[in-house]
């Protein structure tokens, strides 16, 4: 897929725009802290009023667990074996289990992957988006490979889905029906290389191409 290819840099400023997301709810947790060990009262009125400011010019991104997403399901529990034989998913797609000693490299997929090494993908912190090839257009699969970032993400088709998009992390799933649904953004902010993943930042490249990688 042409279009596949030329999605590469706003991907790439998505994956850049969630890593200065997540280093500024770490800086801002770092400064909680570091106020609440001094017990000094002038200190954290002035700092209280110069983050005031700062929040009226330029408001903090919402801290994980504050972002609300419709129709999130969330599973707990899940084994985490590395096994070499086919596993038989509850969910579909799958949003983490047993799986395949090598990850499935991320990027974009023409063609299914092979469940087993997504989910190790998945392991890793990647969010994987499934769609049904049949319910979307090519337009739309472009516009949502282009709403995922250029790392630790997996766009690939699979027949069959209950819904035109299915957007997967470990332990997390939300369905959606067209791309431009704002909840795809949310989960990604939520669940991209996010620590309830067993190995979140971990390699999602080095492992295995699947069938159909373009990008």
């Amino acid at each position: 897929m042409g279009s596949a290819k030329n999605s590469g840099p706003a991907r790439q400023d998505r994956a850049a725009l969630l890593e200065a997301h997540w280093a500024a709810e770490n800086k801002a947790a770092r400064k909680r802290k570091i106020l609440a060990g001094t017990g000094a009262v002038a200190a954290v009125a002035l700092v209280g009023s110069l983050v005031t400011v700062a929040v009226i010019n330029d408001p903090p991104p919402p801290a994980r667990q504050d972002i609300e997403i419709a129709g999130l399901e969330t599973f707990e529990n899940l084994n985490a074996e590395h096994v070499s034989t086919p596993v038989d998913y509850e969910q579909e797609p799958p949003v983490g289990g047993d799986h395949a000693s090598t990850w499935l490299n991320c990027g974009v997929y023409t063609e299914e992957v092979p469940q087993e090494n997504a989910v190790h993908a998945l392991e890793h912190g990647a969010v994987w988006a499934a769609y049904d090839p049949s319910a979307l257009t090519e337009d739309e699969v472009t516009a949502l490979q282009e709403i995922l970032p250029d790392t630790h993400a997996v766009v690939s088709p699979s027949e069959g889905l209950d819904s035109p998009i299915a957007l997967s992390a470990w332990g997390a799933q939300v369905t959606v029906e067209t791309p431009d649904d704002e909840r795809i953004a949310d989960f990604v902010a939520k669940y991209w290389q996010s620590p309830q993943a067993p190995e979140p930042g971990a390699a999602c490249t080095g492992g295995l191409d699947g069938p159909g990688r373009v990008a």
